[in-house]
């Protein structure tokens, strides 16, 4: 089942005025209204009172427009007025009432256009745009949402353009031929609303962005999106949205258990907000996961429930759903009666949505811009040796008067300097070699092991109390490398585990060894430091960034992309070496255990972390509670994934 797009409609946006506070009762405002002498203050109560009834009672919102209008026009009010026109056609657009809602924003723009107001005239190309897509005329939405996009660049309101891109992304969403500009521009809207803050546009967008994945059956990307987006609606009327596209990605997966669980808590929200669409709409939900494990009793409970709600409402679109998952059950049960009552409802209500139509062609009035960089550094460094020659003169003897004792003289002095020549030549190579395997030492071993090592002849396993231990491994290794050659496996490897050396190394992190496509580091040893919590989790999430960038440019070439999962956990080990030969460091201990739990209970793209790392670090980063996970050999365990850093 498809998601409902989360379109921005800004109907509500830069209404409040001078003097007005924004979380104002209807109350309040009617005794504004009654104390007000001034004619232009009216206005504006009349004004914060129709915007107040839009969401609630249409009806009530037009009515105070139309008297903010009239009142507009006597005292040559042109602001109001223009503010009247846009609040008045919005009431028509939640009325039903299309052709209304157009002639009054349209004049609301020739005053906007007059006055000079561009965050207005901003606002009401959007809010055009959102009417003619919402009637399938998507070229005009299309044309009004650049527009608005035009303005909203020169004003340099942020909030406007990402706005402007997830409308456009939503349009281009609406067929499978557009999706990849659907996702460009959706990622451009997300990139500028975390830069704001704006809660609300990121919750949206990365609905979409996760129904998109959803759809492209990448069910990790996916899932990572609707996290986001349940981190940004937390505590808020939109939150049932990403929990039902969460259980619906884990429905696609395969694991019903936790489709019921992400469906169930998406209705108990839904519920706790009396959201009555989503409350049908998670029920529907529900109901098809029921029926895919064969509980057909809980799955006519679903539908039956959302059918009366959907009746309610009503939302035909739900109780197509519901007549169709009913019918499905009641022929999977054999109760043939009823389920030939419910196809026929089915198809009465599909017969009427399907009477819909929708625009076939859309504008090709993209602006694309790309900016790649690529930035290689190499450092070759270069030692030259030059040794001295000693070339050694020998002077003429005399012929005459050369004693026998001068001669045996220089001959035994002669040796005894060639071979403190020697002697020097090996101190030094030896001096070298000694450099070079203390190096090698110090490449495998922490200093302070290497230095015990080599005074002692061994290194005691000393027990750490509390130590960050970080896994890696990539998502189906074996397939990658069965679809290369063993020289391009080992040459992406080792760029992979290079860059991952240099991030640890800028947190003071041990790199503890790589088991085939595994990474496994850690914080806190062989020296003790009560940071490494936090700079482990630093670490994670800069690995993480690191191989999207690669995944992007590997994308832009075509090749297939390297997912990466990464797990975190903090607590006791115990660390050094054992044995004589091939010396290593290394950590034992349950710790161990957990932290490749994480890892392999993780999903790619993401920094899963164990409870005991989140009381760490709860304080320093945004994380995003996934329940109880089953981990294998150890039960459940308390996970989250790692969003980001709290500022």
């Amino acid at each position: 089942m498809k998601l409902t797009k989360h379109l921005f409609f800004l109907l509500l946006i830069f209404i409040s005025f001078a003097g007005f506070s924004q979380d104002r009762t209807a109350d309040s405002l009617k005794m504004v209204l009654l104390a007000a002498k001034n004619d232009t203050i009216r206005v504006k109560a009349l004004l914060e009172l129709s915007s107040f009834y839009l969401d609630s009672s249409p009806e009530d919102a037009k009515s105070y427009g139309v008297q903010a209008l009239n009142l507009a026009q006597k005292i040559n009010y042109h602001p109001g007025r223009a503010l009247a026109l846009k609040f008045i056609g919005s009431a028509y657009y939640f009325l039903g009432n299309t052709p209304a809602t157009l002639e009054y924003y349209g004049q609301a723009l020739q005053i906007f256009d007059s006055l000079g107001d561009l965050i207005n005239k901003c606002i009401i190309l959007n809010n055009f745009g959102t009417v003619y897509y919402m009637n399938g005329t998507d070229d005009k939405a299309l044309d009004s949402y650049f527009k608005s996009l035009d303005i909203a660049e020169k004003i340099g309101d942020k909030a406007g353009i990402a706005t402007a891109y997830s409308n456009i992304a939503n349009v281009y969403h609406n067929k499978r031929a557009t999706t990849g500009k659907a996702l460009d521009f959706f990622l451009k809207a997300l990139h500028i609303s975390e830069d704001i803050g704006d809660k609300n546009i990121i919750g949206a967008v990365s609905v979409n962005l996760g129904e998109i994945y959803s759809g492209l059956n990448k069910e990790d990307s996916a899932l990572l999106y609707y996290y986001k987006s349940v981190v940004a609606y937390s505590n808020t009327i939109n939150l049932p949205v990403p929990l039902r596209g969460i259980g619906l990605v884990y429905a696609k997966k395969g694991d019903f258990k936790n489709a019921i669980q992400y469906n169930e808590q998406s209705y108990q929200m839904a519920r706790k907000l009396d959201s009555k669409l989503a409350m049908t709409q998670s029920l529907v939900a529900l109901g098809n996961v029921y029926i895919k494990t064969g509980d057909f009793e809980s799955a006519l409970s679903s539908y039956q429930e959302a059918d009366s709600i959907a009746s309610i409402i009503p939302a035909y679109k739900e109780l197509d759903s519901a007549y169709a998952g009913l019918a499905a059950t009641y022929s999977k049960m054999g109760d043939f009666g009823n389920a030939y009552k419910y196809q026929k409802l089915f198809s009465s209500i599909s017969d009427t949505l399907n009477n819909q139509t929708l625009a076939d062609k859309l504008t090709s009035l993209q602006r694309n811009f790309e900016i790649q960089t690529r930035q290689n550094e190499i450092n070759l460094l270069t030692k030259d040796k030059k040794l001295q020659e000693l070339e050694l003169r020998s002077q003429k003897t005399q012929k005459y008067f050369i004693t026998a004792a001068l001669v045996l003289i220089f001959i035994i002095a002669f040796g005894i300097y060639r071979n403190y020549r020697s002697k020097v030549k090996t101190n030094i190579i030896l001096d070298r070699q000694k450099a070079e395997i203390e190096g090698l030492l110090l490449n495998i071993l922490p200093s302070e092991v290497a230095a015990e090592l080599q005074q002692n002849g061994q290194a005691t396993p000393r027990y750490f109390e509390k130590v960050s231990v970080l896994f890696t491994d990539f998502k189906g290794f074996t397939l990658i490398a069965d679809s290369l050659s063993p020289q391009q496996v080992v040459s992406e490897l080792n760029a992979c585990f290079k860059a991952f050396d240099d991030i640890i190394e800028k947190y003071n992190l041990e790199k503890i060894k790589t088991i085939g496509d595994s990474y496994m580091c850690a914080g806190g040893i062989p020296t003790e430091d009560d940071g490494h919590p936090l700079k482990i989790i630093k670490a994670g999430l800069e690995i993480r960034d690191w191989m999207n960038e690669m995944n992007q440019k590997r994308e832009e070439m075509g090749q297939a992309i390297w997912e990466l999962r990464i797990g975190i956990h903090v607590g006791p080990v115990v660390a050094g070496v054992v044995g004589k030969k091939k010396y290593a460091y290394d950590i034992w201990g349950s710790t161990v255990n957990i932290a490749s739990r994480m890892e392999s209970n993780g999903h790619p793209g993401l920094v899963n972390i164990s409870a005991a790392t989140y009381d760490l670090v709860k304080d320093h980063y945004l994380c995003i509670y996934r329940g109880k996970v089953m981990a294998k050999n150890i039960g459940e365990i308390d996970m989250y994934f790692v969003d980001k850093q709290i500022v």
